[in-house]
């Protein structure tokens, strides 16, 4: 029997501090119940795997439940935690401060809690953004707004600098916001901190506009985004309708996974193309795009075409890569090419083209309801982890249960749509497009 479980949380050691929080550790008695360690929840629910745990006598891969436990690794009145929000802006990140912040100081009474300005960056005290003291009158309004309270940056930071930071500010417990690239940076710094045997916890929050942290369900601010975009398109689609052969290209988010475009044309049913990342198309030819987009205009006299950020990069062949700070690859602009080569491609046939790129009103948006539900529980999740002594790892949700995930199993690849999926189908059913444009 293998009880090997890729999915364990690493620990600080025993924890050995009573919880403050008064619950309950018996089920039945209308008072929710500490979490226990043994709590664990199925990875793969399929019963595919189901019988194939049966047949090898194998434990399947389980992930830790999410909550409070009764005992926590750090003394609550000694304690310092710290919150930092890196990368890209999106929807919901200062949903996720004010949390984290409430939840420290009201649930556990963590008087101390700093604010990192600027990412990483402020975690390097030769740069000079100082810190901020968080408390619950400083960020009881921020929800309200988008963007960040704290600021961000991209890039990442001398790992051994910054743990020298932490450590100099007798901080326990980091709690950092972002994608890919903060996760990896929060785990790097984790992996020193172990080496040089300090007791500090950290946990990444993953946030990504772009819906692409492998394993969890879904990042928060992903939601938000796709509700925001919906209006657009609406109004786009009243562009290309208004005009005789009218074409609206709106460009969405979606660096290498086009989840945002995809969802947000399904939420408003009034997109005729999608274009993402994950699907190769070609442009010239019998099947080509702009044959099918011919189609459409003759039978319609209209259309709107959404296109991922990312998608179509193979069309730009012969340019430089070049990558932004955070090490991400800066895809050519997809969405002007686009409208360039309709133009082109159509100079004997009347069209009216209209392009529109909201990426930066979408990221600077507010959360929604829905969103500011997520951000609010994600948060909670995170302290009780990091309370419990858990590090180097991630709250989110998997099969819609909160969960902690260890860092380097959600970094390891990007999540994609995979093109044979329901989903995926569902999009090309709405839009009425081609399985394939080649």
């Amino acid at each position: 029997m293998s009880n090997k479980n890729k999915f364990k949380i690493e620990s600080l050691g025993e924890p050995k501090f009573k919880s403050p929080l008064q619950l309950s550790t018996v089920r039945g008695d209308n008072i929710f119940s500490f979490i226990k360690e043994d709590d664990k929840l199925v990875y793969d629910l399929s019963l595919e795997n189901y019988n194939q745990c049966l047949k090898n006598s194998e434990v399947p891969q389980c992930l830790e439940k999410a909550g409070p436990r009764q005992n926590v690794f750090f003394e609550p009145s000694k304690s310092t935690a710290a919150i930092v929000t890196c990368g890209g802006l999106c929807p919901g990140i200062n949903n996720v401060i004010r949390g984290v912040v409430m939840a420290l100081h009201y649930f556990y009474d963590i008087k101390r809690v700093i604010g990192i300005p600027y990412g990483y960056e402020g975690l390097i005290p030769d740069i000079g953004h100082g810190f901020v003291e968080l408390s619950p009158e400083k960020v009881k309004d921020i929800h309200q707004f988008g963007g960040t309270f704290l600021g961000s940056s991209r890039g990442g930071q001398d790992v051994s600098k910054m743990v020298d930071t932490l450590v100099a500010n007798k901080v326990d417990m980091l709690f950092a916001i972002g994608g890919d690239g903060t996760l990896k940076g929060v785990n790097a710094i984790g992996e020193e901190i172990q080496k040089r045997n300090e007791n500090i916890s950290v946990v990444g929050i993953p946030k990504t506009i772009d819906n692409d942290i492998d394993l969890i369900d879904e990042s928060f601010g992903f939601e938000t985004a796709f509700d925001v975009a919906s209006p657009i398109l609406r109004d786009a689609h009243n562009e290309a309708a208004g005009a005789f052969n009218g074409i609206s290209i709106v460009k969405l988010m979606g660096r290498d996974s086009g989840f945002i475009a995809a969802s947000a044309a399904l939420a408003m049913p009034v997109v005729n193309f999608v274009l993402i990342p994950e699907m190769d198309f070609k442009l010239e030819g019998e099947n080509g795009f702009l044959a099918v987009l011919k189609e459409r205009l003759d039978r319609k006299k209209h259309a709107v075409i959404v296109v991922a950020e990312g998608a179509g990069q193979h069309l730009f062949e012969g340019e430089n890569t070049v990558k932004d700070a955070s090490g991400n690859v800066k895809h050519e602009d997809i969405g002007l090419f686009l409208k360039d080569k309709i133009a082109e491609h159509f100079v004997d046939f009347p069209v009216t083209i209209k392009y529109i790129d909201p990426s930066y009103i979408i990221r600077s948006a507010p959360a929604n309801s829905s969103d500011s539900v997520y951000c609010s529980r994600l948060a909670y999740h995170a302290v009780h982890g990091a309370m419990a002594g858990k590090t180097k790892f991630v709250v989110s949700t998997v099969n819609n249960r909160f969960v902690y995930a260890p860092i380097v199993e959600v970094t390891k690849k990007r999540k994609k749509i995979d093109l044979e999926s329901e989903f995926w189908f569902s999009v090309l059913q709405s839009t009425g497009q081609p399985f394939s444009i080649k």
